[in-house]
């Protein structure tokens, strides 16, 4: 959940038709009109991207007259439902996936169960990848392949793949690393054990 408190300007006579901020937005708030960015203000939400990768310095972030928050209630939606997307993904509801937004895998998956498609659809249910917009790409994503959905990535940089967890590191890799002090199958073991025993817990 986050609240919304500023959105972006675009000077029209500094912006140069470059499409950085079009390129870097999360909520595909930006788009092209005649070379030049317009914001599509009602689904901005004010993360600073656009501003801060400006080349030209045309973007303004500016208070809000009437702040908003976006996100969703996930006691309104089918918690069991919730675990199990959750569990499938290798998340635990309560695991915070953005430490900008303070959002959990719950309203993630929550999102998703809401009809979300797309990692751009879930940030604004939900206001997720609207901080940093560095790292809570890679979990949406996951989640979003648990739920058996694979969106088409934007034109643009808006987000990267999904790096090797424990669950797809090979062989080889476990059998390099092993030997160094890690213990890859007793931390998957655990982690599988811990979700498991959520789950059932869920479905009572």
């Amino acid at each position: 959940m986050k609240k919304v408190t500023k959105y972006a300007i675009i000077a029209q006579e500094k912006c140069n038709g470059c499409k950085t901020c079009y390129a870097i937005c999360p909520v595909l708030a930006i788009r092209m009109e005649n070379k030049k960015a317009t914001i599509i203000g009602d689904r901005c939400l004010g993360c600073s991207n656009c501003e801060q990768r400006c080349p030209e310095y045309a973007i303004t972030i500016v208070p809000l007259e009437k702040p908003f928050w976006v996100g969703l209630d996930v006691n309104k939606f089918d918690q069991l439902k919730i675990m199990e997307l959750c569990t499938k993904a290798k998340f635990h509801p309560d695991q915070v996936i953005c430490f900008c937004t303070g959002s959990r895998a719950g309203e993630i998956a929550a999102a998703i169960i809401d009809g979300a498609k797309t990692p751009e659809d879930i940030s604004l249910k939900t206001g997720v990848r609207t901080g940093c917009k560095v790292l809570c790409i890679e979990p949406v994503l996951r989640l979003l392949q648990a739920a058996g959905i694979e969106p088409r990535k934007p034109d643009g940089y808006q987000w990267t793949g999904i790096t090797a967890t424990l669950w797809e590191l090979s062989e080889e890799v476990k059998n390099k690393y092993g030997s160094r002090g890690f213990y890859f199958d007793a931390d998957r073991e655990f982690l599988e054990g811990n979700l498991a025993y959520e789950s059932k817990k869920g479905g009572k």
